[in-house]
């Protein structure tokens, strides 16, 4: 037995393989206590749910805390899974049966078990990350309205200093976690990842040291895809993954060209042999997912002479 679930702000859509009907409950706490109770009865082989901008958690946290198998799943994915089936039309009951028989086909792995100290992290690193959004926009508004830049000046102070307060509280929740300060320790001895790059991957990445390196670079998207049909030979790009992640390593891979002797060597390389800049960015920043993936499986740090 196979569960879709379709999750909004207000309401859970609940589809069952082999079932034409769909539940609909309520996206609160009695809801989510019944929607557990149902399906510990079930005991269904796996449960799928989009991402839906955070609005899922209260729902995988309650079916994790039951040792239920719940997986979240790109919505891309699944739309075009959708698409594949001939099921174009999109309500909130289609989707849950989409997800339903995703899970039966494809059986996406259950997502880990977070930890605590990892749960508050992620949402740390995500209120920085929209602070640092808010500055840059502040500044942009105050170079196009002199009239108020005193006031928008003030308040790019305040949110400058609600980000080193999130930082501090980062620096203080991951010093206080064995487990997140090790790997921490592991990723900024690397040449080119400071702290803002460390708590993104930390928060967004906990698959970092689980995978192998096609898998990792997949899951980032850094991975170049074949665009390929008959006798056609398409460029090859990269898309889909996790665009956070991604966002914040092409600022380490910069870095790491001037400051990082490895990834230093391979861009000149490519750059020299006529690669535009960009595609030898790419790929520096996909060695670097990989140099960095292979030292948290290995539990090791930078080496000088790491190659």
């Amino acid at each position: 037995m196979y569960v879709g679930i379709d999750v909004s702000q207000t309401y859970l859509d609940v589809a069952i393989s082999g079932r034409r009907d769909v539940q609909r409950l309520r996206n609160d706490d009695a809801g989510l206590a019944l929607l557990k109770d149902q399906l510990l009865e079930l005991a269904p082989e796996n449960i799928v749910m989009e991402a839906s901008g955070g609005f899922e958690r209260p729902a995988l946290e309650a079916l994790q805390a039951a040792a239920l198998p719940v997986a979240v799943v790109n919505p891309r994915q699944v739309r075009d899974f959708a698409r594949s089936l001939g099921r174009l039309a999109k309500t909130d009951a289609i989707d849950a049966q989409v997800l339903a028989r995703f899970a039966e086909v494809l059986k996406p792995e259950p997502a880990r078990l977070s930890e605590e100290a990892e749960e508050q992290l992620r949402a740390l690193e995500l209120r920085r990350r929209q602070l640092v959004e808010m500055i840059v926009a502040e500044k942009n508004r105050m170079r196009m309205a002199p009239r108020t830049a005193k006031n928008i000046a003030k308040h790019v102070r305040w949110l400058e200093g609600e980000v080193k307060q999130i930082e501090k509280e980062l620096h203080s929740l991951v010093d206080s976690d064995p487990g997140l300060k090790s790997k921490a320790d592991i990723l900024q001895s690397v040449p080119g990842i400071g702290p803002a790059l460390t708590f993104n991957l930390l928060g967004n990445l906990p698959e970092l040291g689980q995978l192998n390196r096609k898998e990792i670079a997949a899951l980032v998207g850094v991975a170049p895809l074949n665009w390929d049909s008959g006798k056609l030979r398409g460029k090859r790009a990269i898309w889909g993954g996790r665009e956070h992640v991604r966002a914040a390593l092409y600022m380490g891979a910069l870095v790491a060209t001037r400051r990082n002797p490895v990834i230093q060597a391979l861009y000149q390389r490519l750059c020299a042999a006529g690669k535009p800049k960009k595609v030898a960015l790419v790929a520096a920043m996909r060695k670097l997912l990989i140099i960095i993936n292979c030292m948290v499986k290995n539990q090791s740090t930078w080496l000088a002479d790491a190659r």
